[in-house]
């Protein structure tokens, strides 16, 4: 009697699946990873962007107009973009309160926030960061 070689139809399908499960995994950590890197990235440019804030502030003894302003001043080189936005021109932006001692001036940018609308892998939104 002859042997038959090759592989059974079951055994075909069971490293199928084991492929297909697998690549499902990887995907799922890719994605994540992606994820991680953008809020990296937002968590980064929030605090460049504060840091400037207060640069500028710390030396002109008022808030910036807009972030252009801080471009304009050299206390940046450029407004960063928003990784889940993907514009530059999508920052929430706070204003200062008006200024006791001189209520003509005009409030400037005092704080910034992402203005995506999604949700983080921690369960916040990008938007209150």
């Amino acid at each position: 009697m002859k042997a038959n070689k090759g592989f059974t139809l079951i055994e075909l399908m069971i490293v199928m699946t084991l492929i297909v499960v697998l690549a499902s995994i990887g995907l799922v950590q890719y994605g994540h990873s992606v994820t991680r890197a953008k809020e990296a990235t937002l968590s980064e440019d929030l605090f460049r962007l504060r840091d400037a804030i207060d640069q500028y502030y710390a030396d002109k003894n008022k808030y910036p107009a807009s972030l252009d302003a801080l471009v304009e001043d050299k206390y940046l080189r450029a407004v960063p973009v928003d990784p889940f936005t993907q514009s530059a021109e999508t920052w929430e932006l706070t204003r200062s309160e008006p200024e006791p001692g001189n209520p003509s001036a005009e409030p400037g940018v005092y704080n910034v926030h992402s203005g995506s609308d999604q949700m983080a892998l921690n369960g916040s939104r990008y938007a209150d960061w």
